[in-house]
């Protein structure tokens, strides 16, 4: 099912996509004594005198999260935009927001001004919120459901090698100087590069062009490119069979969306499992992993190093993951790796806590830190992302997508900001709330979450047909409400289906 052209359009989505939302998430924390030194020589500069403390620590904080500002921004703005333009067009158009903000950034040196860098921070964010929603989007549709799941997390792999990558070129060998902290930000262009030179000869969604488009030739032709073979009529009336259920429906509105009676256990699902995936605390972790090995005692200058490894066990984890998620499913690994997150902060609580009294306790506050990241890999760091393409018909996928982009940057957004406060002022117990967090996470998902794992988008939503108190031929009726056919014509449509022996196959 793994033919060369749904591998390139994979990997070359990601690089250019999620790949920079990753690398965004680390490369700040190598550079940040130099970037903090620029803005305080730029302040003097300005006004004659240094910035006082909590002014500096403010500008760092503001540098550090105005990010996720953007990426809220983004998610905002990708429902018209994949709408208009299509998925890959979406991507594409995505890479002229990355190079004004490397340029931006990279350039702030230069200027002489801190606003730019700042600026270009935001900007990031607009290009990872549009990419974190248009590329699991793109990647769930051009992809058959044997393997949608280890497609869907190419998404989470090209995340952990994004943050890898920016350890890597933040090492003193690399750009980790005071005089090269700027090319840190203008490597950001190569990816945008690559994917503009390659992306353009791959096909659009074929669901978009069929469902959307309706362009069946187009669609056929994106089918065979994907799934390298010349018979694809299965997978074409497999998707007539949804757009039968879905004639004459439009885009469902975000509003339409919280009102319809039949997901709305799959919007409370996406909801809480975005929100976990950014309150359980990894994040904390990238912005402020050299002030935690600092605290477990690890010696300045092994630093950076230590912080290596964070990126490759995620990396790793987060391959093995997309190795197993057809085979394990997603809802163990979800589950399980929350549990495994609980265990793991407790301990790391424990061991900060007593560190001063036992020589050897830093070195288990590293092991924990990094059994928590490669907890999160195993499950939690790339499903949401996969389950939020699963969940919805073709219709209800944009607003849902920009509902998850939504909660997924607000809750970035507070952890950025507060856990500096949070640590101050909890100390060594800081982690407890997050393992609260993956508790109720993990907790929720027990009860609530079925396994979508080989199950055509039909199946999955007839799986919370119970749940929604809806019967299965009115949930298909309230997937769009506002634009519900009459009961004449939906029982012609259904006769007609009948008749055709495959598209019955399908809807069954």
């Amino acid at each position: 099912n793994w033919s060369g052209s749904l591998i390139v359009a994979s990997l070359t989505g990601a690089f250019g996509s999620s790949f920079l939302y990753g690398y965004n998430l680390s490369v700040v924390n190598a550079p940040a004594v130099y970037i903090k030194k620029f803005y305080n020589e730029t302040w003097e500069r300005r006004y004659g005198f240094s910035v006082d403390e909590s002014t500096l620590t403010l500008l760092w904080s503001i540098t550090v999260s105005i990010f996720a500002i953007g990426g809220l921004v983004g998610a905002i703005i990708v429902t018209p935009i994949v709408k208009f333009f299509g998925r890959k067009c979406t991507l594409l158009l995505n890479n002229v927001f990355a190079v004004t903000a490397a340029l931006l950034m990279s350039l702030s040196l230069l200027a002489g001004s801190f606003e730019m860098l700042i600026l270009g921070r935001i900007i990031m964010g607009v290009d990872a919120g549009i990419s974190l929603s248009a590329l699991p989007m793109y990647l769930s549709e051009i992809s058959p459901k044997e393997i949608r799941g280890s497609l869907g997390q190419v998404t989470a792999i090209f995340i952990c090698i994004g943050v890898f990558t920016g350890q890597v070129l933040g090492l003193p060998e690399i750009f980790g100087q005071e005089s090269r902290w700027p090319y840190l930000f203008g490597a950001i262009i190569v990816p945008s590069l690559i994917q503009v030179m390659i992306l353009p000869f791959l096909p659009e969604s074929p669901r978009y062009l069929l469902l959307e488009k309706h362009n069946t030739s187009k669609a056929e032709k994106a089918f065979q490119t994907f799934l390298g073979k010349d018979d694809v009529s299965h997978e074409v009336e497999e998707v007539l069979a949804e757009s039968r259920v879905q004639r004459n429906t439009k885009l469902v509105s975000i509003l339409q969306l919280l009102r319809t009676r039949a997901v709305r256990w799959q919007v409370v699902t996406v909801v809480v499992t975005m929100g976990c995936y950014q309150l359980c605390g990894l994040n904390a972790i990238w912005y402020y992993t050299n002030n935690i090995f600092s605290e477990a005692g690890i010696n300045h200058e092994t630093i950076p190093y230590v912080t290596l490894s964070t990126g490759a066990v995620e990396t790793v984890a987060a391959v093995f993951s997309g190795l197993v998620i057809e085979r394990l499913g997603r809802r163990p690994l979800l589950i399980g790796g929350f549990g495994l997150m609980i265990v793991f902060f407790a301990v790391l609580t424990v061991s900060l806590t007593l560190q001063k009294s036992v020589h050897w306790l830093p070195y288990l506050s590293i092991f924990c830190i990094l059994a928590i990241i490669a907890s999160f890999c195993i499950g939690p760091g790339g499903i949401p992302f996969v389950l939020t393409g699963e969940f919805f018909q073709q219709s209800q996928r944009p607003a849902a997508f920009m509902i998850a982009g939504t909660v997924n940057w607000l809750s970035n957004f507070a952890v950025g900001l507060l856990f500096p406060f949070i640590q101050s002022g909890l100390q060594t117990y800081c982690f407890l709330v997050f393992a609260a967090i993956c508790f109720a996470g993990a907790a929720y998902l027990f009860f609530v979450l079925p396994e979508t794992k080989n199950k055509t988008f039909h199946e999955i939503s007839q799986a919370f047909a119970k749940r929604n108190k809806v019967s299965l031929e009115m949930q298909e009726m309230n997937h769009y409400p506002g634009e519900r056919k009459s009961s004449a014509e939906q029982e012609s449509n259904f006769t007609s289906s009948v008749d055709n022996g495959e598209t019955k196959k399908g809807i069954v």
